[in-house]
């Protein structure tokens, strides 16, 4: 069994330990998908050679939190230096994760 098999077993029986759990996982995915967004629009992954002098890269993050139907979650949104890079996955100036969102993770899941 993997972890998340484990974790789901030992919270079945208690809803707050399921929504927790939830929380946790869509935290991570949301945040592993902006990442992805911007290795994908920089071209090159971190710490990689590619990336030097190439006029633009990563610069630190901010963070937002959105609320979901598991509870409120901490997204870390990655800047790039330039400030060219706009992620499309959670809409700015909205509290509430859209369908574009999970629908964005399930693609994700499934590749």
């Amino acid at each position: 069994m993997n972890d998340f098999t484990k974790d789901m077993t030992n919270a079945l029986f208690n809803q707050d330990k399921i929504n927790d759990l939830f929380r946790q996982k869509l935290q991570q995915a949301v945040n592993d998908l902006l990442e992805s967004e911007l290795t994908a629009f920089l071209g090159y992954n971190p710490y990689e050679r590619d990336g030097w002098n190439t006029g633009n890269s990563r610069n630190g993050a901010y963070y937002r939190k959105v609320d979901t139907q598991f509870g409120q979650i901490e997204i870390k949104v990655p800047r790039d230096r330039n400030g060219e890079f706009h992620q499309q996955c959670v809409q700015k100036r909205k509290l509430r994760t859209a369908r574009r969102v999970r629908r964005k993770i399930r693609s994700k899941l499934k590749a």
